[in-house]
Parts: C-alpha cells; structure tokens; sequence
C-alpha cells in the first residue's frame, strides 16, 4: 500500500497529494481517518473502503516499499505499487502538474506574451485535463509568481476546451494566496476585481497580508473596505483585522472591534472571533480579561480555544486554573486534550519546579494515544535541568531520539543550562563545541548560556573569547550577553576593556541599549579622571534615541564633583530640576563637597533651595543634614562673586532650560 508524508499530527492539511478524485479539491475534501497506533509520526494513505476512496491516518514512521527515486518519485511510485485509483488519479495529476510546470520555466516571468500562439500551443494539449485540482496544483507548484499567473490566465479561458472547464473559486484563492506572498497586492487585486472575484474572503487575506507585513493601515484600508462592499456583513475581514490587532499588540483597538461587532449585529462574532480576542488578552498577560470573554462566549469553544486559555493560565504559573479549563473542556467527550493541551500543562508544571507533575501528565498523554512531540520533550528536559538533573535530562533526550525524533538547538540549549546549574561550566563549554562541531546551529541563546555562567565566575576573558566566536560564524549575540560581560568588568574594576567592547558592540553584531551605556558610564564615572570618555559615550547614547536618567544624572554630578569639574557639575543638576528629576543622597554629598572645595557653599544652598522648591515629595530633611554638616564646616567661605557666573541672579537657579546646559539640550 503506497504511504505519503505529511508534518501534521492527525489534521489534514491541503497539500499535493490530499486529492481524491476529478474535480475535487484537496484544501475543502473531507477524508476519513483510521487511526493505527504505532511509533511517533503520522502518514496517509490511500485505500478504498465500502466503495469509495478514503485517506487512512498512520502512526509510525512507514514509508512506500520502494527506494528514493528523482523529482517524480511520489507519482512513480503510485503508479506502479498496486495503486488505488485514486492513487492512480493522483500519480496522473502529478505528472501532468510536472509537465506544466516544466514548459512555464522556459518562459521569460515578466514578459510570458500570453497572447502568443507559438506560446500557449505546447499548453493546449493539457486542455482535456484541465480541472481545479490540476491548476491549483500547478499554482502552488510554480516559484515565480508571473509563471503561476500565465498559467491562470490561460486556464482562465484554453482553446481548446473540451470539458467546459472554468475555475473553481479555490483556484482563485490558490492564485491569490501566491500573488499575496509575493507581495504583488495590487496585481492580485486587480485579477479578483476583474473576475467579480473581490469578497469579504477575499478582502481578509489583504487584511491579513498587511498586517504580517506591519502595514497597519493597509490592514484597516482593506478592512474598511470589505465593510462596504458587504454592508458590514464581513466576518471574515473582522477576525482579520483583530488578528493584525492582536499581533501588533494593539488590544485595545482589537477589543474596540470586537465591541463594535457585538454592538452593530450585522455579524455574530464565531468560535474564531472569540478565539482572537481572548489570545490577545493572554498575550498581554490580562489573564482575567481574557477569562471574561471565555465565559461570555456565544458558541461553543473549540480545542484551539480551550488550548488558548490553558496556555493563558500557564504562562501566569496558574496551574490551578488552567486544569479547571482542562475539566471543562473534558465534560463532554467533543473536545479531548491532544499534544498542544498537553505539551502546555508540562511545559506550566516545569516552569513551577513541580517536575512529578509534569511526568504524570507525559505518561498520561502517552497512554491517550496522544504521542509528545519535541516540544514536549524539551518542556520535559528543561524542567529536569531547571533543577540540576542533567542525567535524567539526558536520558530523557535519548528516549526522544528512539521515537523518532530529533533533538535540535532548545533541547540542547536547555542541557547547557542545567550544567551551569551544577556548577560544571567546563562541562557546558564542552558541549557547546560538540554542538557545534557536529554541525549543529548553535544560536545567541545557547551561547549565551554559558557567556552568562563565565561572567558569574568572573571570567571576562572567556565570555568575551566566545562573543568574537559567535561572530566569527555569522551569530549575531543578544545584547544580554554584553550586559553580563560589562557588569563583571566594571565590577572588576576593568573600565578600559569596557569601554572599548561598548565601542566595538555594533561591529560584534549587536547595538548597545540604555543598560549597555548605563553600565559603562556608571564604571567610568567611579574612576577618576574619566569623564571626558563619559561625555563620548552620553553623546553616542542620545544620539541611538536613549535619555538620560535621574541615576545617570547623579552618577555624572557625582563624577564631575570629584574630577574637579564644579561648572560642569552645576550645569547637570540645573539639568536635573529642569527634567523633574531627584539627585540621590551620595550624589548630592559629592555635589556638596566639590562645590564647597571650589568655595562655593553659597551656591549649594540655592540648589538646595531650588531642589525643595521643586520636589516637594522628597525627604528633605536628609538632604538637610548634609548640607549643614559640610556649611559648618565652610562658614563664611562662600563668595558672592561667583553668582554670575552659575546663573545665579537676585537668589534664584538659572535652571530653566537656558544656555549653559549639560547632555540634554
């Protein structure tokens, strides 16, 4: 009996080989599926039962009997190993779709002169196969747009057409989904609007399309648009745009649609609307938001629906409430958990170091016939390395592998993790080079792991050794790796290398953030005589759309006092006011020392002054007693003469945002 591959687990999803029979579409034919338990994948087949031809699920891993052959392998195959007809049907198909193909690859994509009779004659003997199974085949067969859309058109209207053939309104949408991934919307909207093909379907995958592409306004554009031309009767388009809403993180906007469905009853929001808007919720970590929508649903919930609020629950660590969804959605036997339900509580219960848990619900998945995918494993191992148990991870691993599948970068990322855990870091950094000796593409968040564990040992050297690594093979680091490396040198006291990594950050992969810059600045202004260096990076910082902040001001009052600069110093804290923002008590005592050494005590007390005008919340009486303990010590030091020239006039602060300022103007 011949086998076909599918990645799906028990879901039939329309590819090639889906088909049945003349005229039939693989994305809308129903099949029947015969589940055989066996190992980790599933397969369909053809086979005939009662009469009629059906596509069987397998469990296991079984492949046709026959050795790999070229490109047409599968239609081969079918056509000589007792093939079904409909396997017979299907092997035609193929080879006919090949044939196709194979003549549009000789046409020039932009300019296939459709209209040319020395053109479209080698296509007219495929005239008497024409059927929308075959088109839409040829359709998601072609790489290039252009070839796809000559053969649409010529399909559209063959000579010769001996079976009457016109398109089905799937080949219209196999046509646009191509034209669409492209990026050719007008063209594919021109070809809908052509035919009297535009409709609310149609209008959400333009709704869609721009949203993927971050074009929000496209989105409502089309959005807007489906709305008219179907007065307002465009569900459709509606779950659409509270898609792009929901992955552009605009909840808001994607509740105000949702309300306006409900209010304007045109259309009853579906299982898909309430879906949407609860996933956004979750999304968002509104948790109790998206359990109102749930409960208030007006249809049925579906498994994605239940699977949304389980997820929901469990990435809040609220396992209770997410087996409460569990319950429900198993009252009645319509909707059963299946690997997501499952994969989710174990990931959940992992996450909370409640490791017995988790297995049960993997022994449980297993006995339900429901067979664990990778992810499922990886929740497992990461769990088990959350809490140092790197041999029963391991073990776990070589289980995965016996049934078939393959452990990739996450589960070996996880194991990296559970050997820092450990305290094995040389371990973990000789794993990481297996991985990549092996061939393995070992990505930022595996290196990460172990650039994270050298910085916690104070290792600087290693963990900078292995950024340069990382961008020797074309690995861009995360800028949490170079945040761990700045944090140990200048706790180091190792200001200078630093410096000079932040200069390189950007040729190494990565651009700084606020973290990145604060890091450094805050090193640099601690050691002495500096701050000319400082002043570089504020001025590269500002000029990235960082800003400075009520710390990052008083580490550079606080450094400008002790390298001498009281100008400098004044100009900042001026700055400071201006912005609302507080000086902390050890800047402040250095703004006060440096100030009184320059025989300035006058001026510090109208800063003083300034700064209880202005922040009224603060606890000024601390403040107080640091500013008298240091005047005593000054009486009768301070010199008027200076007021001129710190903008102090007739007793007020120039700190109004004037000349003079520091990095913020």
């Amino acid at each position: 009996m011949p086998f076909f591959r599918t990645e799906e687990d028990g879901h039939i999803k329309a590819t090639s080989l889906l088909m049945v029979k003349e005229g039939l579409d693989p994305v809308t034919t129903s099949f029947q599926c015969i589940p055989i338990h066996g190992r980790s994948r599933f397969n369909w087949t053809a086979q005939r039962l009662d009469g009629q031809d059906h596509l069987c699920c397998h469990s296991g891993e079984v492949l046709c009997n026959r050795s790999p052959s070229p490109p047409s392998m599968a239609a081969r195959t079918l056509a000589n190993t007792h093939a079904s007809p409909l396997a017979s049907h299907i092997a035609q198909l193929l080879s006919t779709a090949s044939s196709i193909t194979s003549f549009l690859q000789t046409l020039n994509p932009q300019n296939p002169t459709p209209n040319s009779p020395t053109s479209i004659s080698p296509l007219s003997q495929f005239a008497p196969f024409l059927n929308p199974s075959l088109v839409i085949q040829v359709i998601k067969s072609q790489k290039n747009p252009y070839h796809a859309l000559f053969f649409f058109n010529w399909a559209s209207n063959p000579n010769p057409n001996p079976n009457n053939y016109s398109h089905s309104h799937l080949c219209y949408v196999a046509i646009t989904d191509l034209l669409i991934s492209h990026g050719l919307f007008s063209t594919a909207s021109s070809l809908l609007q052509s035919h009297h093909r535009l409709s609310d379907f149609a209008a959400a995958k333009f709704v869609k399309a721009y949203g993927d592409r971050g074009d929000i306004r496209g989105a409502i554009h089309w959005f807007h648009r489906a709305k008219k031309m179907e007065s307002g009767r465009c569900l459709f388009s509606y779950n659409a745009i509270l898609g792009v809403f929901v992955k552009a993180n605009r909840i808001m906007l994607a509740r105000a649609v949702f309300d306006q469905i409900v209010k304007e009853g045109v259309v009853k929001p579906d299982v898909s609307t309430y879906t949407t808007i609860i996933r956004g919720y979750c999304k968002m970590g509104m948790i109790e938001n998206a359990k109102n929508v749930f409960d208030e649903m007006g249809c049925k919930p579906n498994l994605v629906t239940y699977n949304t609020m389980i997820n929901g629950f469990c990435k809040k660590g609220l396992m209770e409430s997410a087996m409460k969804i569990v319950d429900q959605m198993t009252e009645t036997e319509d909707c059963m958990p299946d690997t997501v339900t499952y994969t989710t509580l174990i990931d959940g219960y992992c996450k909370r170091g409640e490791l017995e848990e988790a297995m049960k619900y993997m022994e449980e998945m297993v006995s339900r016939n429901c067979e664990p995918n990778v992810l499922t494993y990886n929740a497992i191992i990461y769990g088990l390395c959350l809490n140092g148990n790197v041999d029963e991870a391991k073990r776990m691993m070589t289980r995965m592998r016996l049934n078939g599948l393959k452990d990739n970068v996450a589960t070996h990322t996880s194991i990296l993790k559970g050997l820092c855990v450990v305290g094995k870091l040389d371990d973990a950094a000789r794993h990481l080079k297996e991985m990549v000796g092996l061939g393995m593409e070992a990505d930022a968040k595996a290196y990460g792991v172990v650039v994270n564990e050298y910085c916690k040992i104070g290792k600087a050297d290693d963990a900078i050794s292995l950024l340069k690594e990382m961008k020797s093979r074309g690995i861009n680091p995360s800028v949490s790796s170079f945040n761990a490396v700045f944090r140990i040198l200048v706790e180091s006291g190792k200001t200078d290398k630093a410096g000079l990594i932040l200069r390189q950050m950007k040729q190494l992969g990565c651009t700084p953030n606020f973290l990145s810059y604060s890091t450094v600045i805050d090193g640099l202004c601690k050691a002495k005589g500096r701050m000319h260096e400082v002043e570089e990076f504020v001025d590269d910082m500002c000029r990235n759309g960082h800003h400075l902040d009520a710390s990052m001001y008083s580490w550079l009052v606080k450094g400008y006092c002790e390298d001498g600069n009281a100008d400098m110093a004044m100009r900042l804290f001026c700055e400071m006011l201006d912005m609302g923002y507080v000086i902390n008590l050890e800047s402040f005592l250095a703004f006060v020392k440096g100030l009184s050494a320059k025989e300035k005590a006058f001026e510090v007390e109208k800063f003083f002054e300034e700064m209880s005008r202005r922040c009224p919340g603060i606890d000024i009486h601390k403040y107080r007693r640091i500013l008298d303990e240091h005047l005593c010590k000054n009486l009768g030091n301070g010199r008027r003469e200076h007021q001129q020239s710190t903008g102090i006039q007739g007793g007020q602060l120039g700190c109004n945002g004037t000349d003079g300022r520091g990095f913020g103007g």
